[in-house]
């Protein structure tokens, strides 16, 4: 019996991979810091919509006065305007990119740390690499390259795991002095 006639045979058609282009890698291991750096920042984004979202709302309960409670709003649609900041600066939309470059514009009024932290952002979405990531070409790139991945230099996790440390620490610290 023939192996064509088996009903049964592995299929017979070439399957393999299609490598990506040289100039496709080459351009995504060129921008994968970049491209970490700014899916950081839409968890950032995620993280602080979500606090100061459920902070309006809760807020809200104890504010009678209709002054304090536009500024609660005010304040939550901040919050909402963060957490789809982070959405689309995560998928690398470029209105993503807009949303999230006005809440750091704003971010830049909390000085010393606020200026410096949404500064850094900025550069992040404003330079050469950040427009770059965020064009339609770059998401074809990503598609083409899904192999490159990004690296955490083990000196980031240490770092990460030190300034975790110090955070339950000082939270610790708090819970106990708060008790006397």
């Amino acid at each position: 019996m023939s192996e064509a006639a088996n009903p049964y045979a592995a299929p017979a058609a070439r399957v393999d991979d299609v490598p990506a282009s040289p100039a496709a890698e080459a351009t995504r291991r060129e921008h994968i810091n970049h491209e970490a750096s700014i899916k950081a920042v839409g968890i950032l984004y995620y993280l602080g919509g979500t606090l100061i979202t459920i902070g309006a709302i809760a807020t809200v309960a104890g504010t009678p006065d209709p002054a304090g409670l536009a500024i609660v709003a005010l304040v939550g649609l901040l919050g909402v305007a963060q957490f789809f900041a982070g959405w689309g600066v995560r998928a690398f939309r470029p209105w993503g990119r807009i949303v999230g470059c006005v809440l750091s514009g704003i971010g830049l009024l909390g000085f010393p740390i606020g200026t410096l932290i949404n500064g850094y952002i900025l550069y992040l979405f404003l330079s050469k690499k950040g427009r770059t990531i965020f064009s339609p070409e770059y998401k074809e790139v990503i598609a083409a390259t899904p192999h490159v991945k990004y690296k955490t230099s083990i000196v980031v996790w240490i770092f990460l795991a030190l300034v975790l440390a110090f955070i339950v620490i000082a939270v610790g610290v708090a819970m106990i002095g708060g008790k006397s």
